[in-house]
């Protein structure tokens, strides 16, 4: 009897969820459910019951090594009504306060639940063993509803690099470019102000939309994902906005503009031809247009152009009034930034010290001068001289 009793209570706990009701259709939950509600008929099928069991570790341990971790990793990337009220920071009733307690402390009651009790002694011996973790899972959900604009939330617990889809949802990126600020060599003095203006993004103030233009290969990209990587558990997240995406840009903002986290929207190695009129999305952005600018976004832009927009020696026909408007057209959204930051591609000497960072981070012992001289001819043969080419070089070298 209390073996049914408890029984009932955990599928009574899986029905009753209000606010955490996304966990139930995770497929760990969904097997688990399944084995709960397995019927028990006059002739017992307890090769049924334990496969039930069985596949509920399956999927269980694909993730975690327990149900305990399982479900608080599920919390924490859950979006759900009461997240979405601290976000906005609306009254919560006392109710939605009691609903939230009761489910949490469920899901410490079934995680730390010995499943193996369910079984007759005979099989329980047989069954693959679960480990059982017993936690807090109100005092733990508690501190971290105060740290979300550090931890993060929902899609934005768990990354801190992100793209659109076409339907301009936000989605996690699966292999994201780890790339380590300490591992960019040279530029210092153009990094330190991405990274300053980066701070006053993360202190709440407002920060200026940035413009990284100059030579290829110079490391602008790389110093946008480096320093989000670099301030990520300081509550900053970068989402990758394509070209071809730019009339969704206004609509994402407005959508992130409440939220405790502070957002860069990235779009790299942007350039548009003179014709081309998507670049007024960004250029509204920009400019604020009825809304004003939230604090906790920053648009960083990069291109090889300073002026994005191309200028072809046809946009200078026609009379002197037609030229003045071409020209400030082409310049005006390039206007729009308030730091604008230029790569330019490295003299012989800079050039020299990034590859030989880069050898002393790969620990090649050679010959300094024999090592700078094979990467100069390394450098005539490919593009030039960049820190693309640089590490490109040493790459090779160490094959």
């Amino acid at each position: 009897m209390q073996k049914e009793n408890e029984l009932e209570k955990i599928k009574l706990g899986f029905s009753s969820i209000v606010i955490f009701r996304n966990i139930l259709k995770t497929k760990v939950i969904k097997k688990l459910i399944k084995f709960l509600n397995f019927e028990i008929r006059d002739n017992i099928d307890n090769i049924k019951k334990i496969d039930l069991y069985s596949e509920f570790l399956s999927e269980l341990f694909k993730c975690d090594n327990n149900l305990a971790d399982y479900i608080l990793s599920q919390i924490f990337l859950d979006d759900n009504i009461y997240i979405n009220k601290c976000i906005l920071k609306k009254e919560i009733n006392n109710n939605l306060k009691k609903i939230l307690k009761n489910e949490l402390n469920f899901f410490k009651y079934v995680s730390s639940f010995d499943f193996s009790s369910l079984f007759e002694k005979e099989y329980s011996k047989k069954i693959s063993e679960l480990e059982i973790k017993e936690i807090d899972f109100y005092k733990i959900y508690s501190e971290h509803i105060k740290n979300i604009d550090k931890k993060g939330y929902g899609i934005f617990y768990d990354n801190n690099m992100f793209v659109l889809d076409d339907k301009k949802n936000i989605i996690a990126v699966k292999h994201k470019d780890n790339q380590d600020i300490k591992k960019l060599y040279g530029y210092e003095a153009e990094r330190n102000k991405v990274i300053s203006n980066t701070k006053i993004l993360l202190e709440g103030k407002k920060a200026n939309n940035i413009l990284l233009y100059g030579d290829a290969g110079t490391g602008k990209s790389s110093t946008v994902k480096a320093v989000a990587n670099f301030f990520k558990d300081d509550g900053l997240r970068l989402i990758e906005i394509k070209k071809n995406q730019l009339n969704f840009i206004t609509d994402i903002i407005e959508s992130l503009s409440d939220s405790p986290l502070k957002f860069i929207i990235f779009i790299d190695d942007l350039t548009f031809s003179s014709n081309d009129d998507t670049f007024s999305y960004l250029k509204a952005v920009l400019e604020g247009g009825v809304n004003s600018f939230p604090n906790n976004i920053a648009v960083y832009v990069t291109s090889n152009y300073r002026h994005l927009i191309k200028e072809n020696f046809g946009d200078r026909d026609g009379d002197d009034i037609h030229v003045e408007d071409t020209i400030q057209q082409i310049m005006s959204l390039t206007n729009r930034f308030g730091t604008i930051i230029t790569f330019q591609r490295p003299d012989r000497d800079l050039f020299s010290e990034i590859v030989l960072s880069y050898a002393k981070e790969n620990d090649i012992k050679i010959d300094k001068e024999e090592l700078i001289k094979q990467a100069e001819a390394y450098a005539i043969r490919s593009a030039g001289r960049s820190p693309r080419v640089a590490k490109q070089f040493v790459e090779f070298f160490i094959q």
